[in-house]
């Protein structure tokens, strides 16, 4: 591969955040929509949240798989990257720096979003768990910073700048 400049910390966090509005305005749609709908059949909320695990499917259909295939898919693109990479001169490459396929961008956001997921495992447990459940429910919390502890690590400490899902997936963040 040939020498590319690889995205750092700080340009990172600013492309996730300029991301981050199309996603707060899609949570917002939400929560709109959740209200209309709760207003309109109040029993609805009740039998799609009545347990963890429809509660759980819910919201990864309805947040999770979105944000997802938000990333992914616009990784996979032709641009190779997010709205905010894009703005910030930014590319997702792959191990001979050309565009990576839709299945090794599934597979980065997949392992991106293992955190995520797993913290939205966890707060739903939390709500019906029995008083012996809150060790596993902590510890799994602990599991989640871990995650996220050792992408922000593997950033700063590898000097192609790769998280540890970009190390697995074999790809990179560039700048352009």
């Amino acid at each position: 591969m040939r020498k590319q400049e690889y995205a750092g910390f700080w340009v990172l966090v600013a492309a996730f955040a300029l991301d981050y509005v199309f996603i707060a305005a899609y949570l917002l749609l939400l929560v709109g929509l959740g209200w209309g709908a709760n207003r309109l059949w109040p029993t609805l909320r009740k039998s799609l949240f009545a347990s963890p695990l429809s509660g759980h499917i819910v919201s990864f259909v309805l947040v999770t798989l979105p944000v997802a295939l938000y990333f992914a898919l616009s990784e996979a693109s032709a641009q190779q990257a997010t709205w905010g990479k894009r703005k910030l001169g930014l590319q997702v490459i792959g191990p001979d720096g050309t565009r990576i396929s839709l299945g090794r961008s599934l597979g980065r956001t997949a392992l991106k979003f293992i955190p995520w997921e797993l913290a939205h495992t966890l707060i739903w447990q939390v709500r019906f768990a029995t008083p012996g459940e809150g060790v596993w429910i902590s510890a799994g919390f602990v599991l989640v910073w871990v995650l996220v502890g050792a992408n922000l690590v593997s950033l700063w400490w590898r000097s192609n700048h790769q998280t540890l899902y970009d190390w697995l997936a074999g790809t990179y963040v560039i700048r352009r």
